[in-house]
């Protein structure tokens, strides 16, 4: 076991404070990098470390939070020179106190296609980049951190098992005060993904300070089985004296990290604005603490990037309808790389109940490999259900189990060695719960019996791999019972067995009981029942089946897994006696619109157009689509990849609508506002950004973008010359929200008519007051209800 692994779980360690805001201190000039401290001042840096040594911290970070290519691009400076020096200055100052080293990685600060324009496979690219560079300069671990999307954290961690097989990886994440990421997932689906790509310890860091962490370990701590690490900030800053603040001082601070380590956590340590004397009393207050027992939760949890589904209560229902047996259309579809098709059929079966889709695409004439991975992606773009890689091809398994975003369910692994040792080093790898079908080498085992046996054979051979059964599924097999009287018997008997001796979750396909039988909807919802009743925890059955559906909401609210029959009553009150589940819809725009579904949504407006003037469908289907879906984001219903998803199924609308305009009458179709947006000087990050242009040039406004790394003197030039009637500024990172006061400060002086609104990970309501903005956005959509609210003032003007 690695040194440091030993430590964590035995002792409290403790991780040191804040490198960028401590630099600031020390004169970094505004926007710039850093990292290139290791080069340009390493003496400066070396200080810093041992100043947090020398109060009794045991793991330094790394001055390479930001070392990576995109940053680095204009630096004159290799990713590999920045991380080797750093990791060296680290090491030496660590050396005499026996403390560990953590390489420190940070966001690329782009978004992950689909929903950004970073791809998964250069993203990996560019932090192998950093790990290899890392381990090669003696790192002891590898801390990624501050990450708020669950995909581009799984780029980092398979990097890092490319790059530094070696070291162990311990993950952060930020998150906002409900536990939520950027991209929606919560802290259960974060747990799931991150246990299944086998990390070694998970926490959370910056964004907030130590008080609302304390509720967020907690949670943390029931939802995994791993170490956690908390890094929180001093609080959040604010401008005093034209300099960046914090509030939360060293005696409050260190009380609170008590609470954090009584919540749950296993190591501690501090983020933006903290300071040696923060880590001083941190230190004082908490090394005599006993380290908090991690208690193994062992559930089975499969997740999408921002929704995660658990067996073992409430039965599951996996959907079966994107297979290509015995369905022609579907078969075209995938023929003609009929996506919209496809997508569709998940949406239905998603509406009418679905907890998981089954994905199958194998057709002996189409490239398997490259069509799995493409549907998991645009599925994965419109729908948040965690999906089935179902296939029995080894190269398809991998490709698609890589890209996939989340902790994917997994069809099949059987009890054949060869089965085996192909499946589980995948499974080991990329993280996933698998489905254990009981095929021996002599067949399917003819008793309860011998299908047991398999399936203990299964659960056995996992272990070898590290893999616990938590993350295997067992299914006994459906046979059908018009072949075989006893077939459904032997199946029902296995899994009681198997539920019974081996404590394992359980799945059927139950529609194959019924085969060559009439009525077979009526068969198959019986034997449904049965298996429910002796142990079954998922199905892979037709959601659209009203049959079906009414089995398995009647048995749930039967035996209490649907609180006071909620869920029944919703499918079927108000006299719905002969409610048929959905089938495959044309959709509507507007419901093109909500549901993100781009070639769909062309479509219907294309249908809409024959009859229905351009500037009517735009103000009564696209506009009040993206108006609820906004409104659903602000809530909290709807997250990150759907709001951009159906962002990019109105701008498909409006690309057909705005064809079929009069040339001479376009400009009918935009706002009267001219709105100038950047990420300002010395910010490289422009996530924020990016998505506030989406959704502004979605709803009609003229945006001109600058990009990153915008000195104010350009930003001032454009509003002139473009005559812009407000200016929206970005940033993320502390170092850079002076730049972004200076911004302010002269743009207030030569153009006051223009307002201004600021936006970013490191802003609040009053840091945006103090530094002059006219508006701080909290989000993307609260930018665009601001622009909407100038533009009404502006026309009335006129």
């Amino acid at each position: 076991m690695h040194t440091i692994l030993s430590r964590l779980g035995n002792e409290i360690l403790f991780f040191d404070g804040a490198m960028g805001t401590t630099l600031q201190k020390k004169g970094l000039p505004t926007g710039e990098l850093p990292e290139l401290w290791d080069i340009l001042k390493p003496e400066v840096i070396r200080e810093i470390h041992r100043s947090y040594l020398q109060v009794g911290c045991t793991v330094l970070k790394t001055n390479t939070f930001g070392a990576n290519r995109f940053k680095l691009m204009e630096s004159g400076h290799s990713v590999q020179e920045i991380v080797q020096e750093g990791v060296k200055l680290a090491k030496e100052a660590a050396a005499p106190y026996s403390a560990a080293v953590a390489l420190d990685v940070g966001p690329t600060g782009k978004l992950l296609a689909p929903i950004g324009d970073l791809e998964f496979e250069d993203a990996i690219a560019a932090y192998r980049e950093i790990m290899s560079a890392g381990v090669q300069a003696g790192a002891d671990c590898i801390l990624i951190e501050t990450m708020s999307d669950l995909y581009e954290i799984k780029s980092a961690v398979i990097a890092a098992k490319e790059g530094a097989p070696s070291l162990p990886v311990f993950v952060t994440m930020t998150v906002n005060e409900q536990g939520k990421l950027l991209t929606g997932a919560d802290l259960e689906t974060a747990a799931a993904v991150l246990e299944g790509l086998r990390v070694d310890a998970i926490g959370l860091n910056c964004g907030l300070g130590p008080q609302p962490m304390v509720s967020l370990v907690q949670q943390l701590r029931r939802a995994t089985s791993l170490p956690i690490l908390v890094n929180p900030n001093a609080g959040l800053p604010r401008e005093e004296d034209g300099r960046t603040v914090y509030d939360v001082e060293p005696d409050e601070f260190s009380k609170t990290m008590v609470e954090i380590i009584y919540a749950g956590a296993n190591a501690v340590g501090g983020c933006c604005g903290t300071t040696p004397k923060h880590l001083f009393e941190t230190v004082a207050r908490c090394q005599a603490l006993p380290s908090p027992v991690i208690k193994q939760q062992k559930r089975t949890v499969v997740a999408s990037g921002n929704r995660s589904a658990r067996f073992g209560g409430r039965p599951v229902i996996i959907g079966e309808r994107i297979n290509p047996t015995g369905k022609p259309k579907f078969k075209q579809a995938l023929r003609e790389e009929n996506l919209s098709y496809i997508l569709q059929e998940g949406i239905v079966q998603q509406d009418n109940g679905a907890d998981i889709l089954d994905v199958n695409v194998g057709l002996p004439e189409i490239d398997e490999p490259k069509m799995m991975c493409r549907v998991l992606r645009e599925l994965q773009a419109v729908t948040e259900l965690p999906l089935q890689i179902d296939t029995s091809d080894p190269k398809t398994m991998a490709d698609a189990m890589r890209i996939y975003n989340g902790k994917p369910l997994v069809n099949s692994v059987t009890a054949k060695e060869a089965s085996m040792h192909s499946v589980f080093p995948l499974i080991q790898k990329y993280g996933g719960v698998v489905i254990g079908l009981t095929i021996t080498e002599g067949g399917i085992p003819e008793t309860a019996q011998g299908r047991l046996e398999a399936a203990r054979k299964i659960i056995d051979t996992a272990a070898e791999y590290g893999i616990g059964k938590e993350d295997i599924i067992i299914d006994p097999l459906t046979m059908a019972v018009s072949a075989g009287q006893d077939s459904a018997l032997v199946t029902l008997e296995a899994l009681r067995q198997i539920h019974a001796e081996l404590g394992v979750c359980t799945s059927l396909g139950v529609s194959n009981i019924s085969f060559g039988l009439p009525q077979r909807e009526t068969v198959t919802s019986a034997f449904f029942l049965m298996a429910l009743q002796s142990g079954l925890n998922a199905a892979i059955m037709n959601p659209n089946s009203d049959i079906m559906m009414r089995a398995y909401r009647s048995y749930c609210a039967l035996c209490g897994f649907d609180n006071n029959c909620m869920n029944f009553i919703a499918a079927y009150s108000q006299s719905k006696e002969n409610v048929v589940s959905k089938t495959m819809p044309g959709y509507s725009l507007f419901s093109s619109i909500e549901k993100g579904l781009k070639e769909a949504a062309a479509e219907a407006a294309a249908a809409l157009a024959q009859t229905t003037s351009s500037l009517e469908i735009i103000d009564q289907e696209i506009i009040p689509a993206l108006d609820s879906v906004g409104e659903k984001f602000e809530k909290g219903v709807l997250f990150l990849p759907q709001l951009l998803m159906s962002a990019e199924a109105a701008k498909a609308a409006f690309d057909v609508i705005r064809a079929k305009l009069d040339p001479s009458k376009q400009e009918v179709s935009q706002k009267c506002l001219t709105i100038v947006i950047a990420t300002v000087k010395g910010d490289v990050h422009d996530i924020g950004k990016n998505i506030v242009k989406v959704l502004l040039e979605n709803y009609g406004f003229a945006v001109i973008d600058l990009g990153k790394d915008v000195a104010s003197e350009n930003i001032l030039e454009t509003v002139k010359r473009e005559n812009a009637e407000l200016v929206g500024l970005s940033a993320l990172m502390t170092t850079t929200v002076a730049s972004m006061k200076e911004t302010i400060d002269l743009l207030k002086r030569e153009v006051p008519h223009c307002k201004i609104m600021v936006g970013g990970a490191v802003l609040n309501q009053e840091y945006a007051d103090l530094i002059g903005a006219d508006f701080y956005g909290k989000d993307a959509m609260a930018s665009v209800r601001y622009a909407s609210e100038i533009e009404k003032e502006l026309s009335g003007k006129s």
